[in-house]
């Protein structure tokens, strides 16, 4: 069973530079598939909405942008 993210602390993920270029990123390239990915996650099936984006968060900006949001926690 996986834990519940800590909704506060993906919001100010969410809301740092990093965060604001991944979104952007990702709405541009797949608005349609962060909505539905971003549904699944909420419904708690992490593992379907990982599935969603790993296409999308493959490319080397993303991956970067992603590290950065991992040093910050």
């Amino acid at each position: 069973m996986q834990s519940t993210p800590d909704f506060s602390q993906l919001m100010k993920l969410a809301q740092s530079p990093a965060g604001k270029q991944l979104l952007a990123m990702l709405q541009a390239s797949g608005g349609n598939t962060l909505q539905n990915a971003v549904k699944k996650a909420s419904d708690g099936n992490y593992d379907e909405a990982k599935a969603m984006l790993s296409s999308l968060l493959n490319n080397p900006q993303a991956q970067a942008l992603l590290k950065q949001l991992e040093d910050q926690t």
